[in-house]
């Protein structure tokens, strides 16, 4: 039964997109079928996996509009054990649309029921807002993880973040979790960069991933290449960064190694 892991904050360039590819990539390395499903209508997460969003004939956007079988849509990557539910910028219009839809908040959770039994983990990728189709992915998780930048402006709008969860856990998903806040962008030769990581384990202590992502530039160019930083540059610091966060995760959920039997991937 997989594990449903949203990526989200309203606040755009913290690494969210980023991290949804290379944590999937990474946990696809390591032989966990991972799925992402990219609900952002930027579809940034369909093009850093190597997919032309113009050229998408049926996303996301179909499952929650159309009640179309995401079986059906899931593409493959070049990557074994990582598929992805691709975002189109159709889904842009999907709030208006749902709006008067009866559980509208519970859509996204009916799209990845029947996906639960095929896949080890899906992560999600949110658009940077706290609308109904972020509300609809934390609905549906059984976590969230929130990247946070090493930056001055790191902790504006993390407690609306926060506040947001706190709603969906009351309303929503009681079993919704903080799988942990990572931080991101981190440039060690920074004051200021060292002063929010203090800063964010001071105020969150355990919530706060061990694994912290450095600023990288082959991390920077790998999306525009279709490829996550392991098929880009697996030697680079992003790289080895991104595989100790997907076994942290691991580590985290007390997940084993899968048995060589359950390592059959068909979506159909």
């Amino acid at each position: 039964m997989a594990k449903v892991i949203s990526l989200a904050n309203q606040k755009g360039g913290v690494g969210k997109t980023t991290s949804t590819i290379n944590l999937a990539a990474s946990l696809a390395a390591l032989e966990y079928k991972t799925l992402v499903i990219d609900v952002d209508p930027q579809a940034n997460a369909t093009s850093g996996m190597g997919f032309d969003p113009k050229n998408v004939k049926t996303s996301v956007y179909e499952c929650l509009i159309d009640e179309a079988n995401a079986k059906d849509i899931i593409l493959e990557t070049d990557i074994p054990f990582l598929h992805l539910l691709p975002s189109h910028l159709d889904l842009v219009g999907a709030e208006i649309e749902l709006i008067n839809h009866p559980n509208r908040e519970k859509i996204m959770k009916r799209v990845i029921k029947p996906l639960r039994k095929i896949y080890d983990f899906i992560i999600i990728d949110c658009s940077p807002s706290l609308g109904l189709i972020t509300v609809n992915a934390l609905s549906a998780s059984d976590s969230v993880a929130i990247p946070v930048q090493c930056e001055f402006f790191a902790l504006e709008g993390l407690g609306k973040l926060l506040n947001t969860i706190k709603i969906v856990q009351n309303r929503l998903n009681e079993d919704l979790e903080i799988e942990g806040i990572l931080l991101t962008m981190y440039d060690q030769r920074l004051r200021l960069s060292n002063e929010v990581v203090t800063e964010v384990q001071r105020h969150f202590q355990d919530l706060v991933f061990d694994t912290i992502v450095h600023r990288n530039t082959k991390v920077a160019e790998a999306p525009s290449t279709g490829k996550p930083i392991l098929m880009y540059d697996a030697s680079s610091t992003g790289a080895k960064n991104y595989l100790n966060l997907a076994r942290e995760v691991l580590q985290k959920n007390d997940i084993t190694k899968i048995k060589e039997a359950d390592k059959v991937l068909d979506v159909k």
